[in-house]
Order: C-alpha cells, then structure tokens, then sequence
C-alpha cells in the first residue's frame, strides 16, 4: 500500500515531480554562402543571443553546456548540423528549446534570420529577419532576444550592459573558437589591446593560461577585474582556482569563503573542502568532510560531493564512512571507475573480500589503469590527488535527480525500482528516449547494479550515437550478469565506435552463450563485408 501511495504521488494527483526548468539552448548561425568575412559572427550570434536571454531572467545554457553537447555526439564544433541532429544535443545537455538562424552579408549589411524549435512538442517560432549594417550587430541580437523572451520583471531593474566595441569583439569570438592556445592568446590579447576593459576578454585569457598549466598567468588575467564589473563573482571564483593551482591554500580557501559567505553554492562548499584535504583541516578551521557534506546536501545529485566525502573519509580511517559515501556515489554515477576502485578498497578494509573484488573487477573492466593502481603498496593502495575541483561557482548538474527519490527512505526497494524500469523499457520501445533515460536514471539510484537497466540504458546510447556511454553500460551490464544481450551490445558499439577486434570478440562471447545469436551473426556479417 505504501509503495502505491508513493506511486501516486509521484505520477498522479499528489505533489509533482521536480520538472527540468526552461532552458534555451541557442547553436551557432549557419554561414550560408559560407562567406570567409562572416566565420566569426556563427559563433558571436550564439553568444550574443544567449546573453540576451539571461539578461530578460531566462536561462540560456553557456557555451561550454553546448560544446558537451556536442563531444557526446562526437561531432566537431564547426560542423553543419541537420534540424534532427541540433535537437539531439539539445535534449542531451537538457535543454527544453533550441535556436537556429542563418546569416548572409549582403554588401555591408547583415542579414540574420531566426527561430526557434520547442523540443517537447516540435512547434517552431519564427523570430523574424534582421537587416541591419554589421556596426549594429548588438542591437540585431537584442531585438532577436526581445522577440524570444519578453523582458521580465526579473531583468527589468538590471541596468543595461555596456557592448565592447566590435573589433574587440571579434578578437573575443576568434580568441573562443582557435584550434591552438598560441593562437587563442594572440586574438585575446589582440582583444584586450582594442578595449582594456573588456573583462570576458580576460576570463578567456584565463582559461588558455589554465589549460596550458600556467597558473601565474591565469592569477593575472583576472585578478584586475573589478567589483564593479557583471563577472566579477565568476572572476573572483577563477583567482580562487589559479590559487589552488599555486598551492597558495590560505588565500584560496579567503576567495572561496568570502564567496560563498555572500552567496554560498554546492560549488564553492565542495571546493573550500578541496582546499582543507589539500592543506589539512581542523575543527577550528573547518574539516573537508564538513565542507563536502554541505555541499551534497545543496546538490544531492552530483556523484563528485559523495566521492569527495568517502575519499576524504578513507584518508581518514574511517572506513565505515568511506564505504557509506562512496556506495552513494557509484549509486549517481555507475561508470564512476575512481570510485568503485576506492570503494573495493574500503571493503577489503573492512575485511568485505568477495564485494571487494568485485568493485574493483568492474574498475577494472571500465579502464586499464586499475590495473596499475593494484601494484601499488598495501599500506598506500589509493592515490592522492583524486579529489574532484568543480570549475564553476554557481552552475548545478543538468541530469538532477528528482529530490523526492533522495527522501522517500525507499532507496532499496525493489518493487520502486523495478517500476522504473518498466516505465523506461515502455518508453524505450515507444521511441521516448530522453523520458526513458529519466526513468533509468531513477532505476540505476535505486539500484546501482541492476543488468537490465544499464543494458537498455546502452541501447539508449547507442541509438543516439554516444557510443563510448554504451560501451560502459555494456560493461557495467556483463559484470552485474553475463548475458548474450549484454555481449552483443558491447559488439555494436565497439563496432560504431571503429573498434573492430573488440566487436568480433564480444560477438564471439555473445555466441558462446548463445549459438543462434542473429545480433551477434549480424555484427560478425558487417565485419566480414568490410
């Protein structure tokens, strides 16, 4: 009766579900006469767009929630994508909306054109067409935005940014989209030379000195930027990092608390308790488990809080706690090989041999390196340095999951789980996918291990071209039980995935267990076409 009332609850007539928020995911226009002149403005409309919807209290996804997107699929940022193909990686980084547009220069006037696909139900608004002179590319976009999100009261008492001017500007965008950090830095610097004052200029600047390891200059970038400026919290929260970096560990944890004690996030809690494992922690100043506690309580979702707390613990000879932690990040994250490798060591700590063996048997399957981690010393058997940094301040994991599951107390449930489970196999079959993913999402946290769903979470996978998540889900698939289903999805994408000797080899298992395989004859025929 209890499980039906939850039920009810969670799909019926009672308390809702926690829904995705809008979310406006807006790709680059399209050069259509593919003008050399223009390459710079797909990328800058993407940008300017995004901006306006967030400056109407909309939420628009940054750039970086686009680009992975984009690595999912494997497909390069310069691509020219279909309608199907956007609305792909729209549903991948969670988006509910998509924008697309066009742009063609006709002499010295700029034509955009917009619109704007709904991802739930398909209805596509047009956005209308712009012309105007290129000196007026601000004020194309703002316009575009007004049509898209009609200001708010939310946006209404925010001033009025000020615009670069546009050859900073189009430093800024080259500086974003070079193949190589010299050449990145020569157009961002370019930027900077053009307007000084161009602070996102600077935070660009940042992330090529952070990506080259040049700490010292990454600290510089953005150390001048000041309070008066819109991305002087992200700024401030960038020194905290390249401080870090530094081991300069006093003056990052100051950065950090002074930003979290004016607007504290999951983020900047999980790094200050970065920061106190790093440089060692007391009661007096704050113990890292602390820290990391508060920050899996304001995010319950994100598995890297839950492995920060039970490694944290594990260095602290609190096995019990270590196991505990590390058994609820495996349960958000079930590829998470660092954890079921630090998990399996925990167990065999607590003298939990077979479990033990077979947490780290799945490290193993997932990567290579586990295999060199089991030479080291018995009385050092987990490296340092695996704690997890987040990157930003106040972005939360898109894929949350629902906080109702997180206090129903009915976390083993087995009757729970399994309704998942045939709501997303329903799904699946229907052609639902991101609705499918959902439900084996809530499966996979009610039980971390079950076959069956990691194996259509696979399937899911692979029909959407992530064949690198399928190929983990197979994994993860064989080692919760061996099945021909299991091997066959491993061959297919192995297959896609231009990995031919591991595709014939898993077919070759599916075989064993079953002769008649037709999927695994299937893979063996495409193979030998080849």
């Amino acid at each position: 009766v209890g499980l039906t009332v939850l039920v009810s609850t969670l799909w019926g007539a009672g308390p809702s579900v926690a829904q995705t928020p809008n979310r406006v995911l807006v790709m680059p226009f399209e050069n259509v006469a593919h003008d050399g002149r223009i390459v710079w403005l797909g990328e800058a409309a993407a940008v300017l767009l995004a901006e306006g919807v967030n400056a109407r209290g909309a939420r628009a996804l940054a750039r970086d929630e686009r680009r992975e997107g984009f690595a999912h699929l494997q497909i390069p940022t310069t691509a020219t994508l279909s309608d199907a193909t956007t609305i792909r990686i729209g549903q991948i980084v969670g988006a509910s909306s998509v924008v697309l547009g066009t742009l063609l220069r006709e002499d010295e006037t700029l034509v955009v054109r917009a619109r704007s696909i709904a991802l739930d139900t398909g209805r596509v608004q047009d956005l209308g067409t712009e012309r105007a002179p290129i000196a007026e590319l601000f004020a194309i976009f703002e316009r575009i935005a007004s049509r898209l999100v009609p200001t708010s009261s939310a946006a209404a008492g925010v001033p009025a940014r000020p615009n670069p001017s546009i050859a900073a500007f189009e430093n800024y965008i080259k500086g974003l989209l070079a193949e190589t950090p010299a050449t990145a830095l020569t157009y961002l610097n370019a930027s900077l030379r053009a307007q000084p004052s161009f602070d996102r200029a600077k935070i660009a600047l940042w992330e090529v000195y952070e990506e080259l390891g040049d700490h010292d200059r990454s600290l510089a970038s953005v150390a001048s930027i000041l309070q008066t400026s819109e991305v002087y919290r992200r700024a401030r929260f960038l020194v905290g990092l390249s401080q870090l970096g530094l081991r300069r560990h006093d003056e990052a944890f100051s950065t950090f608390k002074l930003l979290a004690d004016s607007q504290s996030t999951p983020a900047l809690w999980n790094n200050l308790g970065v920061v106190q494992l790093r440089r060692g922690g007391s009661p007096q100043t704050g113990l890292p488990e602390y820290f990391f506690n508060k920050a899996s309580e304001g995010d319950p979702s994100d598995p890297d809080y839950f492995f920060n707390l039970g490694y944290t613990y594990w260095f602290g000879h609190d096995v019990q706690a270590a196991v505990y932690w590390l058994r609820e990040a495996v349960r958000r994250a079930p590829a998470d090989g660092d954890a079921h490798y630090v998990l399996g060591v925990a167990l065999a700590s607590a003298a939990n041999l077979p479990e033990a063996n077979r947490e780290k048997e799945l490290a193993r399957r997932l990567s290579s390196t586990y295999a060199e981690w089991e030479k080291r010393p018995a009385n050092d058997p987990v490296p340092r340095g695996l704690e997890r940094l987040k990157p930003n301040a106040d972005v939360l994991r898109i894929d949350r999951i629902d906080a109702i599951i997180t206090t129903t107390g009915l976390r083993d449930q087995r009757e729970l789980a399994t309704f998942y489970l045939d709501r997303g196999r329903r799904l699946f079959e229907q052609g639902s996918d991101r609705e499918a993913m959902a439900e084996l999402g809530r499966t996979l946290f009610l039980s971390p291990y079950d076959a069956d769903a990691h194996l259509l979470m696979g399937r899911l996978h692979l029909r959407a071209g992530r064949t690198r998540e399928a190929i983990d889900a197979g994994k993860i698939a064989i080692w919760s039980r061996d099945s021909e289903q299991a091997h066959v999805l491993l061959a297919e994408a192995y297959l896609g995935d231009g990995n031919p000797d591991e595709a014939e080899a898993e077919a070759r298992r599916a075989l064993v267990l079953n002769s008649e395989s037709a999927a695994a004859k299937a893979v063996l025929q495409a193979l030998a076409s080849r």
